[in-house]
């Protein structure tokens, strides 16, 4: 045969295979799998059965059987997780999780879909699908044929040579020698040495600590191969790099082994057998009926396609597919403004049929539980983008006289809300958490948005901490597009007008484009997740979030407005003594809220030591820094100054704020910035409730005014000492795993231990200095910021850091491993794969790096403790549900959540808590979680 057998209705994409000539197409069945699953959301055929991997699967392969030709086609699986690799290391892959429940049944339906296609199948029990596909590869080109790998595995880069190519199935663009140096640094022929050297956390391939893929690259090219290299280590000019590879070098060797693919595999299936056939109809409709896939039987002209039964399933639209770029790029204009309800249906209908849409809202504030929806915009496809104005006005010369014509919003939500809530249509959007929420206070009833993609998350999974997560940054950046600016709509300053109040042309064209932009960053953003390894942090952390966020940002926490009251009249009273004692310490009065005026009194009146003017103004500094260093040498003035600036603080920023913030209900509803911070940590705003400082007998009594409502309590559940277990585990420190197992005090043993004393000897004062260190390590404290912090002289400090790095040397090769990763890659990763990326790693200013390797050592144990409570927090609601609990989680303080508990349900919420909590990662250390409750914030401590 000289191309793959059309199925039905299908053309072939590229020119047919030459007369006399051969070649072979191997498609990565597990590949296309694990794609089809992740990209599509769950769907069940009429008796159950999740299908969602099995429509995605027979999807992508019958459109590859239509578009390429060739004259052998085979699709090869994976047979069994244990292959020949664990025979000599039995720790190969041990770290990958079992598939998901509902993905297993489909497997078995996977091959039915491949042998329905008429495509022949190949998995050897003992051996990987690579292997299968590195003998058939060679093989066929020893017959003089030609051969496409259809996959973007990076392991099969090896096979790239005279006669094989690879095709990234998601860019639909070959991958040869180029592409092959491009990733590796190497040619295809050196790729495993390359790994060897690298190794591969995914799979567990242990290769040599320290080195990446470009020094193992430079290595390589150097000496040649692996072998080689690890013959001429003395030359090797760089100590560590020179001591990893010598204590490391039987690592190397199995590496490179466990990366090899066997060539010899056997063939199970003859390759005669892999000859192109035409699909049997009546075989591929039947398993295209039996799975309710009747947009398939649609789209291959098989039968009636509306005779298939539906109880009740809605099978997914046609164009609900993976993402493709398309081939060129639609401009970002030609938007339409949708005025009629009969427009909107049809906008409607057509994203109904395309299955994944783009979708964004205008509204009137940017706090979500504030703002009224005043219009929503749609892209069905990249280009094809419309605007629904809902609550648009008059406004002078910008619209005329009058209100323009619009739907009545009620009639336009009922319309939405089938779209919204249709399991069959993905929607994207960009910061979908606001989204939802306004839909939530929009519509009678509320709109429960389902299945979503969140655009801002996956560029935040992809890259925390390298640039921001804006539309506006990522269109540049992804798209090469500037968009229209919000301030060109509006105006700025005084003379901005409201969104509503913006000509429909301008709406239409702002509104309609961030759709656009929405989903035109999904077909950019989406493919990249599996090859990056961010697409289970995506899915199973991050997008889980943006309900479980939506729904505490809903609920709120209430607020005792009558002790809010009584705590702002405590405050001022205190402001007032403050304020007349700092006047007579200064021997007159004056602004103490001006910093001008109190510079001139410390440094011009007073002749205080220490002062320094601004270049800029000339004005003395006064910042707390400053003033903290004065009020130790014992000068009564500063202190005084930094007591009322504290009161004055607590009272602007959260008495008077939190007054103003609360509903009519009396309950105040925080905004949680999912992808602000570098570390994957949740920021909070407006009004910001994790920053109430606790350390400060006025600071605590603030969250005497957090309260639940009658007949509940609150309770707060706390992870101890989250991080310093992370850094145990990391750094494989024994004594602090062992302390922390038995369930020490960890403060009192580390004191023991880099003081020598018996445990029984530990003092306070010894108790407290190990405390300083063992948190100051962690954020990569130097010996005068430890200093500073112990009220000691950095030669002490300088000492005290010695002794914890002598007892503890597993933590001081684990700073400098993450120093050396972040110089290297660019990033520092978490244990569970996060990669955060530090600025300014290689910038040449010494005070700005040296804050850059800080932040490295920093990153994995903030970023490895967010991702815990993350996952805690995704797992929590469903599990009170499913017990039958009404407690409901309001709030999180970074280590710390917040629930409203009914008092009847305090012991059982309490227990459940603790158990999912301690229970959401699988540390070589026991996660603790520290249970309280009370009527108040401030009594469940």
């Amino acid at each position: 045969m000289s191309e793959v057998a059309a199925i039905p209705n299908g053309t072939v994409a590229v020119p047919p295979v030459a007369p006399g000539q051969k070649r072979l197409i191997l498609v990565d069945g597990s590949g296309y799998i694990f794609r089809a699953f992740h990209a599509l959301p769950p769907m069940t055929r009429p008796d159950g059965t999740h299908v969602n991997a099995v429509f995605g699967f027979t999807q992508m392969l019958s459109q590859f059987l239509s578009r390429h030709a060739a004259t052998h086609i085979a699709v090869v699986f994976d047979s069994a997780r244990l292959t020949f690799r664990n025979d000599f290391y039995p720790d190969y892959k041990a770290h990958r999780p079992e598939p998901p429940p509902e993905l297993i049944p489909q497997f078995a339906l996977i091959r039915e879909a491949t042998e329905a296609l008429g495509v022949c199948q190949a998995e050897q029990p003992g051996f990987e699908a690579d292997d299968l596909i590195a003998a058939y590869a060679r093989a066929f080109v020893a017959e003089g044929g030609e051969v496409s790998i259809v996959s973007s595995d990076k392991d099969l880069m090896q096979l790239i040579g005279p006669g094989v190519q690879m095709l990234d199935p998601i860019k639909q663009k070959p991958i040869r020698e180029p592409e092959v140096f491009e990733k590796f640094g190497v040619t295809p022929d050196k790729v495993v040495e390359v790994q060897a050297l690298a190794g591969d956390s995914t799979d567990n391939v242990p290769g040599v600590p320290g080195i990446g893929i470009k020094t193992a690259a430079q290595l390589i090219n150097e000496y040649g191969d692996l072998e080689t290299l690890l013959a001429n280590t003395a030359k090797i000019k760089q100590p560590k790099r020179r001591e990893a590879l010598e204590q490391n070098a039987e690592k190397a060797r199995i590496s490179r082994r466990l990366v090899q693919l066997d060539a010899d595999a056997p063939l199970p299936c003859p390759i005669e057998k892999m000859e192109t056939r035409a699909p049997h109809p009546p075989t591929l409709e039947k398993f295209l009926r039996e799975n309710g896939f009747r947009s398939l039987l649609a789209r291959l002209g098989l039968g009636d396609a509306s005779a298939v039964t539906r109880n009740g399933y809605r099978p997914p639209a046609p164009a609900a597919e993976m993402p493709t770029a398309p081939a060129e790029a639609p401009p970002f204009t030609g938007y339409e403004t949708v005025t009629t309800l009969d427009r909107l249906r049809a906008w409607v209908r057509e994203a109904e049929a395309a299955g994944v849409i783009g979708f964004d809202t205008e509204t009137d504030n940017l706090n979500a539980m504030k703002a009224s929806l005043v219009g929503f915009s749609l892209a069905t496809a990249p280009g094809r983008a419309c605007y629904v104005p809902l609550r648009h006005e008059g406004s002078g010369d910008l619209m005329g006289s009058g209100t323009p014509e619009q739907i009545d919003p009620d009639a336009a939500m009922e319309e939405l809300k089938g779209l919204l809530e249709n399991p069959a249509v993905l929607k994207v959007l960009h910061n979908a958490k606001y989204d939802l929420e306004v839909l939530c206070r929009a519509a009678h009833g509320g709109i429960a948005v389902a299945p979503v993609d969140d655009t801002m998350l996956m560029s935040y999974a992809l890259r925390a901490g390298k640039h921001g997560h804006g539309m506006d940054e990522l269109a540049g950046q992804h798209l090469g597009h500037s968009c229209i600016s919000y301030d060109s709509c509006t105006g700025t300053g005084r003379n901005r007008i409201p969104f509503s109040k913006v000509a429909l042309d301008k709406a239409t064209a702002y509104a309609a484009e961030d759709a656009d932009v929405t989903l035109r960053l999904w077909h950019a953003l989406r493919p990249e997740l599996r090859p990056a390894r961010a697409l289970a942090l995506y899915e199973q952390v991050e997008r889980r979030m943006v309900p479980v966020l939506r729904d505490m940002e809903l609920a709120g926490i209430k607020i005792d407005a009558a002790e809010l009251s009584r705590i702002g009249a405590d405050f001022a009273e205190k402001l007032v003594r403050y304020e007349r004692e700092i006047h007579e310490l200064a021997g007159k009065p004056f602004n103490v809220g001006s910093p001008k005026q109190l510079g001139e009194i410390l440094f011009d009146d007073q002749k205080l030591p220490g002062g320094k003017r601004s270049k800029l103004t000339g004005a003395w500094g006064t910042d707390a820094g400053v003033l903290e260093e004065l009020a130790a040498q014992g000068h009564a003035l500063p202190r005084r100054v930094l007591d009322w600036r504290q009161i004055a603080k607590l009272k602007s920023t959260y008495v008077d704020a939190l007054a103003q913030a609360a509903d009519a209900q009396g309950r105040v509803h925080t905004d949680f910035a999912m992808a602000l911070t570098s570390t994957g940590r949740l920021s909070s705003s407006d009004p910001n409730l994790q920053n109430i400082p606790v350390r400060t007998e006025e600071g605590a009594r603030i969250r005497t005014a957090f309260v639940a409502e009658p007949g509940h309590v609150l309770l707060a559940a706390d992870y101890s000492q989250i991080e310093l277990r992370i850094l145990a585990h990391v750094a494989d420190v024994p004594a602090l795993k062992e302390a922390f197992a038995t369930g020490q005090d960890i403060h009192s043993r580390t004191a023991a231990d880099i003081f020598h004393l018996a445990p029984d000897a530990v003092d306070k004062e010894a108790r407290r200095r190990a405390k300083t260190i063992n948190f100051g390590i962690i954020y990569g404290m130097s010996a005068f910021g430890l200093g500073a912090r112990l009220g000691i002289g950095p030669g002490e400090a300088r000492s005290i850091i010695d002794a914890y790095f002598d007892q503890y040397p597993g933590i001081r090769a684990c700073m400098e491993k993450l120093k050396e990763d972040a110089r290297t890659n660019g990033y520092v990763q978490t244990p569970f794969g996060r990669k955060l990326w530090i600025a300014d790693i290689a910038s040449k200013d010494p005070v700005r790096r040296g804050g850059a390797e800080r932040a490295a050592i920093n990153a994995p144990f903030q970023g490895g403790a967010a991702e815990v409570i993350k996952r805690a927090m995704v797992r929590l609601p469903l599990a009170l549900r499913e017990a039958g609990l009404g407690a409901r989680m309001l709030l999180q303080v970074h280590d710390e959540l917040v629930f409203e508990v009914p008092e009847a349900e305090v012991e059982a919420t309490s227990a459940l808590v603790k158990r999912i909590m301690e229970g959401v990662a699988s540390l070589t250390v026991p996660l603790a979680v520290e249970i309280g409750h009370g009527r108040s914030w401030a009594e469940a401590h």
